[in-house]
């Protein structure tokens, strides 16, 4: 059976899409290198022209939180026809995620979008609070770059965030997985939380 994690680990290494790999996964039976020989016996422009198609559909997605209604969120979540967009299955997706960005607060929709003075703060963070903890210095900077950082990505992007629905999957994985079984490209391009007494925290939404 091929993985989600197989998919994604030769889509990073030949920039194909993702149904383009899961197809030579399949096809070389879950041989990596076998499987990045293939995409490129196929014709990798090709691949790249799939992979980098516009997604100019999609709809926005509102939840707000039982609670009183005192927050709540408006997800954009694009794909590339009008068809999927009107779909059953793309809806539920895009009011799941704005379910999540509820109920998990990201900050951006991916770690790419956070400054990098943001970045660079909270590693010193995470190497001061090392250092009080007798780690040695030889490793502070491994443990910042991987573990520190990684967890502080998981908190504040989006993307990076274990899907609160499925949290054995991040975002990430949920709208990979949602491109496979509706065949197009879909991908998150903003979101909104409301909350009343509180100013709103805008994410890459125009003014």
């Amino acid at each position: 059976m091929i993985t989600m994690e197989q998919v994604q680990a030769l889509r990073e290494k030949t920039d194909a899409g993702i149904m383009d790999c899961k197809k030579a996964l399949t096809e070389s039976n879950g041989d990596f290198d076998k499987a990045v020989v293939f995409l490129r016996e196929k014709g990798m422009a090709n691949v790249a022209k799939k992979a980098g198609r516009i997604a100019s559909n999609g709809r926005l997605g509102f939840y707000n939180h039982m609670s009183q209604g005192q927050i709540g969120a408006m997800v954009e979540i694009n794909c590339e026809t009008d068809f999927v967009a009107r779909s059953e299955k793309f809806i539920e997706l895009v009011n799941n995620v704005a379910m999540h960005v509820v109920a998990s607060r990201p900050k951006y929709v991916k770690k790419e979008d956070i400054p990098a003075q943001e970045i660079e703060q909270e590693a010193d963070i995470l190497r001061k609070k090392l250092q009080e903890e007798g780690k040695p210095s030889a490793i502070i900077e491994k443990i910042v770059t991987s573990t520190g950082l990684n967890k502080f990505y998981k908190e504040v992007s989006l993307l990076d965030q274990e899907y609160v629905k499925n949290p054995s999957i991040t975002v990430a994985q949920l709208i990979d997985e949602a491109t496979m079984s509706m065949g197009e490209k879909i991908s998150i391009r903003r979101f909104i939380i409301l909350q009343v007494g509180e100013g709103m925290e805008k994410r890459n939404w125009n003014e």
